[in-house]
């Protein structure tokens, strides 16, 4: 089966300690997309402006993501700049500019609709609302956020959550504490799952992620790494690579999804070792599988 994802596509300008680039290709929905695509069919809705090179759409084709949903519109393609200091955990943001992003409302096409898995990257959770009344039946429905949102539109976020049709939250752990006001991440998901989702995945940055459902709690260590380049988009990378994972079954259950977040954590791995989404590019099944085989080797006592 394949995934639909609706977020953004841009450029990234990024600073880190071991190095400075400009204009690299970035955004939600393509960090997300070229992860999924090592599992699975991949459909993307987003926007790009005028001056998006055709470079960058024949790159989504060549990992054969469906780009009949990625709109070309008049006016400048979204923009980002940050940097990264020794604590790669937390960006900077240096400027942001909306451009063409800012009036951005998807218009899922047609033959996307009956699409059965459903990643909601951190858009506004209004048109994150609005995606789900587009879509028909889907079986699985995952949604991340952001700060942003959670100051500036928690209460339709909170909205979205109550509406029972999220099956699967993600965010990090900065977000669990301030959208739950809790300290402890336990008691930060145990009021996300409250409000309705059946499942959620705290991000931990280079510490991992913890996974809860109502009927179990599940821990990841991070993969350790002797290069960490550049971690913009490793979560979304993480989120392609656990929905990527979950599109190949027709039932899913708790255990589906714990191995989801380990193949989630290896494409992050690869993600973060160069800048951009040049980690992901050129993988394959072997060098998955081979990060696989380490990370069990690090869990197994």
């Amino acid at each position: 089966m394949s995934v639909l994802v609706v977020g953004s596509v841009a450029f990234d300008s990024v600073e880190t300690p071991f190095g400075k680039h400009r204009d690299l290709l970035g955004g939600s929905a393509s960090y997300f997309s070229i992860s999924a695509s090592y599992f699975t069919k991949v459909r993307m809705v987003a926007v790009v402006g005028k001056d998006f090179p055709r470079k960058h759409i024949d790159l989504f084709k060549k990992y054969g993501i469906d780009t009949g949903g990625l709109q070309v519109v008049h006016g400048k393609t979204f923009r980002w700049e940050g940097r990264y200091e020794h604590d790669m955990n937390a960006a900077e943001t240096i400027a942001t500019h909306l451009n063409v992003f800012r009036t951005f409302s998807p218009d899922i096409p047609r033959r996307y609709r009956d699409t059965r898995n459903i990643f909601l990257a951190n858009i506004d959770p209004d048109i994150q609302f609005d995606i789900l009344k587009q879509v028909r039946s889907p079986r699985l429905v995952a949604s991340d956020t952001m700060n942003f949102w959670i100051d500036n539109k928690k209460r339709e976020l909170t909205r979205l959550l109550k509406s029972k049709k999220i099956d699967l939250f993600l965010l990090n752990d900065a977000e669990a504490r301030q959208f739950s006001g809790e300290v402890n991440l336990l008691r930060a998901a145990r009021y996300i799952l409250s409000l309705g989702p059946k499942m959620v995945i705290i991000k931990k940055g280079e510490h991992g992620s913890l996974f809860f459902s109502r009927k179990t709690a599940f821990s990841v260590p991070g993969l350790p790494l002797e290069t960490i380049c550049d971690p913009t988009g490793a979560g979304d990378t993480f989120a392609g690579g656990v929905m990527g994972y979950l599109s190949r079954f027709k039932n899913i259950d708790d255990a589906k999804v714990k191995r989801a977040i380990i193949y989630g954590s290896i494409m992050a791995s690869f993600n973060v070792g160069r800048f951009s989404l040049k980690g992901l590019l050129g993988l394959n099944k072997q060098l998955i599988d081979k990060r696989y085989k380490s990370f069990k080797e690090l869990t197994r006592f």
